[in-house]
């Protein structure tokens, strides 16, 4: 057997593992819970629609269709999307420690969410608040690094941070207000992250620009490896890097906005899973976008399973995903660091 051979042995293996580790750990999810639920009954029940033969108790229907199946399905789509924009945004940027949050959209959509909260609006609207607000968020970064005649990348970097700072005072402020028996847990709670409130009806309504988003940013995946190596050389290739940055910009901004909106601040996975995709299948972005979205669906997906099970108590997602994308990150940034110099 040649040495290229079994490169593509090797490759052919870490493709079909991406494939079934999200597919696995979808199944098993089920499983997984106060009310734990045996493998058998897990397959009986998914199939019960189509095998009127197979059917189960109401109880065990509502655990698997009602409770379990739309956190499962929210858990993978914002993983997925929280990866794939940090692994866009890394690419664009140049800067290995960016985030799908850099241009203030995170913090945006944090604001939108706390005055819903505060004027004692349902979920859907807090939901679409702060889906809006994070738009408008990175909007607002993009309209202040354009209104500079230098301006440029960097230019672009200071005023999402400055956006950031901004948005998150008057998060602060909306605290301050927020009556403390009532409001404020509520406002803080979701700005630790969580799923325990997703249903049907929340998913619906990011399909659509998770949809858009996505497929944009994986149509455009061939050319990213061309902007991450420089304006010029784009140029000289007959792209143009502004356009295809802005474009990059939009895609990722409406993702990150609508699972934010669906699960609140999680922050880590958009700066951790590409890292550790980037190692395991390489910098080509043609490979490296489709596995950061099995990886980060993935990973999000055992970090929920973790929340809800670890102890009696569910835990914030976004507390684990800080306390263990932390140290993993770090590891990472040691081992890998050296593919950005």
């Amino acid at each position: 057997m040649t040495k290229d051979s079994s490169l593509n042995i090797d490759n052919l293996v870490i493709y079909l593992l991406l494939i079934a580790l999200p597919i696995f750990l979808f199944f098993v999810s089920f499983m997984l819970g106060r009310y734990p639920v045996a493998p058998i009954d897990v397959i009986k029940t998914i199939l019960s629609p189509i095998f009127p033969s197979l059917a189960v108790s109401p109880e065990l229907n509502s655990i698997v269709f009602t409770i379990r199946l739309p956190r499962i399905i929210a858990a993978l789509l914002v993983g997925a999307c929280l990866s794939l924009a940090g692994a866009s945004f890394q690419g664009i940027f140049k800067n290995p420690l960016v985030s799908p949050d850099l241009l203030g959209v995170s913090a945006g959509a944090g604001f939108g969410a706390a005055i819903a909260i505060l004027a004692n609006m349902g979920n859907a609207l807090i939901q679409l608040s702060a889906f809006i607000f994070g738009i408008i968020s990175v909007s607002i970064t993009y309209v202040i690094s354009k209104s500079y005649r230098a301006g440029g990348i960097l230019l672009l970097v200071l005023s999402g941070t400055a956006v950031s700072a901004f948005f998150n005072a008057l998060i602060s402020g909306t605290k301050f207000m927020a009556d403390p028996y009532d409001k404020l847990p509520q406002i803080t709670y979701w700005l630790m992250g969580s799923l325990s409130t997703v249903n049907f009806n929340k998913l619906s309504m990011i399909i659509i620009p998770l949809l858009i988003g996505v497929t944009v940013i994986m149509i455009l995946r061939w050319h990213l490896n061309v902007l991450s190596m420089g304006d010029e050389e784009a140029q000289s290739l007959g792209l143009g890097p502004g356009k295809l940055r802005f474009i990059v910009i939009v895609a990722c901004t409406l993702v990150t906005s609508a699972a934010v909106s669906i699960s609140g601040i999680i922050g880590w996975i958009g700066l951790v899973v590409p890292h550790m995709t980037r190692i395991i299948v390489g910098p080509d972005h043609k490979i490296l976008l489709p596995a950061s979205l099995s990886i980060g669906a993935s990973f999000l997906l055992l970090i929920d399973n973790i929340s809800r099970t670890f102890i009696s108590i569910e835990i914030p997602i976004g507390i684990l995903t800080a306390v263990i994308g932390v140290p993993i990150f770090l590891y990472l940034l040691r081992r890998g660091y050296s593919e950005w110099n």
